[in-house]
């Protein structure tokens, strides 16, 4: 039987790739590298062969979806900042099998799910940035499953909890990682470029550190009711679907477990990002 060793919040900004590029950004996310390499670590020491990804930039506007390729290979621009992200490549074994049980059990629970393996399916930012600092052998297999955009918090719950059946069902042992931010108010485009280091609204910043409170003091039931305001209000990367699959597959209000922090909580071109590594209980089934 399989099983979940790993269910981390990361970020995946482009700004920390803009981070090891030479030039005046130069180690301004250093911190945000390091507790992505330090994920990557506890992935390992905990026996992971495989990366789950609840990618918020492979952006679905109807069903679920999965790249099932057996190999991701290319080069890979972002169209939306490619002075940001540009000539990164890649090359990751998949895991067709976990995609294909994955779309299984979704179905199963009365949704709708593709696995695709088109050649030129390739993979997105949110995959391949948290990759480049947690997977840099290639050692460990990689199956990205898209955010609906137009998703509720329900629906990725249940997402989530097909995710763990299907989990349970292989013979992988998983590192889950649900990839986005917690607020997501993009600045006008007037004063974008000077709120790099910063976030957009003293709002989101106060409700963004509220919530890490929550998570790290293990208020996992206070957050799951403030989620859908949460999403709504503050702007939800990927329709927040990532964190809600985090914790359809932790078990959702039965989970007891205190998030443990690995960086600062900082503020990228109006968004909120951290790192942050759940426990995994050993009672999820």
């Amino acid at each position: 039987m399989g099983e979940l060793v790993m269910a981390a919040k990361i970020t995946h900004v482009p700004s920390i790739w803009l981070s090891i590029q030479p030039g005046k950004h130069f180690g301004i996310r250093r911190p945000a590298e390091l507790a992505l390499t330090e994920v990557g670590e506890r992935a390992r020491e905990r026996g992971a062969d495989t990366f789950l990804i609840a990618d918020t930039h492979w952006m679905n506007s109807i069903g679920f979806h999965l790249n099932g390729k057996a190999r991701h290979q290319g080069s890979y621009v972002s169209h939306e900042l490619p002075h940001f992200i540009h000539d990164l490549e890649y090359d990751y074994p998949g895991a067709p099998d976990l995609a294909e049980l994955v779309r299984e059990e979704i179905v199963l629970g009365g949704q709708k799910a593709r696995v695709h393996t088109y050649k030129d399916l390739g993979l997105e930012y949110a995959t391949l940035v948290p990759m480049y600092f947690m997977n840099g052998d290639s050692s460990i297999h990689v199956l990205p499953i898209g955010c609906n955009i137009y998703s509720t918090i329900e629906e990725n719950r249940r997402i989530g909890e097909a995710l763990m059946r299907a989990i349970h069902r292989s013979d992988r042992k998983v590192a889950f990682l649900a990839s986005g931010s917690l607020s997501h108010a993009f600045p006008p485009n007037e004063i974008a470029e000077s709120l790099l280091d910063d976030v957009s609204s003293e709002i989101n910043r106060q409700v963004d550190m509220a919530v890490l409170d929550m998570w790290t003091e293990g208020r996992v039931g206070e957050f799951l009711e403030m989620l859908p305001d949460y999403n709504k209000r503050c702007t939800g990367e990927g329709a927040m679907a990532d964190t809600a699959m985090l914790f359809g597959l932790l078990g959702w209000g039965d989970y007891a477990g205190k998030g443990e922090q690995l960086c600062p909580y900082f503020g990228s071109s109006g968004t909120g990002q951290v790192v942050v590594d759940f426990p995994v209980p050993v009672t999820v089934e």
